[in-house]
């Protein structure tokens, strides 16, 4: 990458790190306070965590679509202006209800497809991966540092400084955006990394992409449920206090990573996604189980929230792979803001039933709907088939190309090892799917 694109990846992903840091850092704080607040219910605090997923997921690609049209910055600055507010509302709060009204801010303030929008604004076709790639595992890392650093901060600072922390982190991320971003000299509606309102349509028409879709639901349900009643048990039944749950998750968190990057090389480089997808999809029904068997055996609940974690995190590395491999090269972009808009609808309906579940029937009873959601999901991951291992790969056409996009396009398709193509006239590029082992590249020379 140039230095231009290096600064791109390197900030942007600082902004979604900022603002990442203070939606997880809550995660496995809000549940202890149950006690503290009046009206509080596991109800309540279930649908606190979980509320930010529900204006997330709604405003999430609206958002991304205003941007083609204001610009991106506008865009990204206004939502953590948003979020910043948010975090103040729930700072100031005394009760519950209000945490839960300035969650549901925070949730407004979505810039996730106008943050990707802009990275491949900033980038060139070949280095774009790289950008996406690089943001990408930011979120991974700071939902493993929120994690740790959560239960630190809340018991330095409490509830209240751990949004007023998060409300800073904002502002910082809104300093990134407008004096280290760079600024794109022009917008374009990228196919691959952006969403665009024509192929929402097609995208959600796709069987394979729902079934992508259910997936990730699935698994953030789950997640969230599972993290309305763990904190609990870790300082119940293990009599840990809150400010030492980092001495469990910094040990899981850091073996899931260890277990989880080689089952990852194994599923791409050696071809073996759909097997390794459907094992990790019943290791993660298996874990569910183990925690509901787990009240009194310690050694069993901390067994099966690893594998519980090493599944989460290969199932979260791989299945944005999976989506970039059934959908079509021209709603790549679209299909990924549907794929991200199911999870953050997953992280509100785990919250909201991991809570009232908890408050009906107890703490079994969270895990053992986990279970049966991951027993659906493995019913429909059985009949996904077997995906193509074809590689996504941006080709800038010369003009003379772009003057009859038809003929270029049957003339790309009849180049040997391409699979599909999809030509940007806007952006004088062809969008392909092509097979690295058969791909003449001298004959796509004569396209650029």
């Amino acid at each position: 990458m140039n230095k231009l694109e290096q600064r791109t990846a390197l900030s942007l992903a600082a902004v979604y790190a900022v603002r990442m840091l203070g939606l997880f850092m809550i995660l496995p704080i809000l549940p202890l306070y149950a006690e503290r607040f009046e009206d509080a219910t596991p109800f309540l605090i279930g649908l606190a965590i979980g509320v930010y997923g529900l204006t997330q997921a709604t405003f999430q690609i609206p958002l991304g679509l205003l941007s083609d049209r204001f610009g991106r910055k506008k865009i990204i600055i206004g939502g953590l202006l948003i979020f910043a507010l948010g975090s103040v509302i729930a700072a100031l709060s005394d009760n519950i209800y209000s945490i839960i009204i300035g969650r549901a801010i925070q949730g407004m303030g979505a810039i996730a497809a106008a943050t990707m929008a802009l990275a491949a604004d900033l980038t060139e076709e070949n280095n774009r991966a790289k950008v996406m790639a690089s943001i990408g595992m930011t979120i991974g890392v700071a939902f493993a540092v929120a994690m740790v650093v959560g239960p630190i901060l809340d018991q330095w600072y409490g509830l209240s400084g751990i949004f007023w922390i998060t409300a800073l982190l904002a502002l910082i991320g809104i300093a990134l955006v407008a004096f280290v971003v760079p600024q794109p000299k022009k917008l374009f509606h990228h196919r691959d990394a952006g969403v665009l309102g024509d192929y929402i349509l097609p995208a959600l028409k796709n069987a394979n992409l729902l079934r992508m879709n259910a997936g990730v639901f699935v698994l953030h349900m789950v997640m969230t449920a599972n993290f309305t009643i763990l904190p609990l048990i870790f300082k119940n039944q293990l009599e840990l206090a809150s400010a030492s749950h980092w001495k469990i998750y910094l040990p899981v968190f850091g073996l899931s990573f260890i277990f989880a990057v080689p089952m990852i090389i194994l599923a791409e480089k050696y071809q073996k996604i759909k097997p390794l997808l459907i094992g990790t999809i019943a290791a993660l029904l298996l874990a569910q189980l183990g925690m509901a068997a787990s009240s009194n055996i310690i050694w069993l609940l901390l067994l099966s929230f690893l594998i519980f974690f090493i599944s989460f995190n290969f199932l979260e590395a791989v299945q944005p792979s999976l989506v970039a491999k059934y959908s079509g090269v021209n709603i790549k972009g679209t299909a990924m803001g549907v794929f991200s808009t199911s999870q953050f609808m997953g992280i509100f309906v785990g919250g909201v039933i991991g809570g009232f579940l908890l408050q009906q029937f107890g703490q079994a009873a969270v895990f053992i709907f986990g279970a049966v959601a991951a027993l659906l999901w493995l019913t429909l991951t059985l009949s996904l088939p077997a995906p193509k291992f074809y590689k996504s790969r941006l080709l800038k056409l010369n003009h003379a190309m772009l003057t009859n996009g038809q003929a270029t396009s049957e003339a790309l398709n009849r180049v040997a090892g391409v699979k599909e193509v999809a030509i940007a006239v806007d952006e004088g590029i062809a969008y392909l799917k092509v097979d690295n082992k058969e791909l003449n590249e001298s004959d796509l020379l004569a396209f650029q």
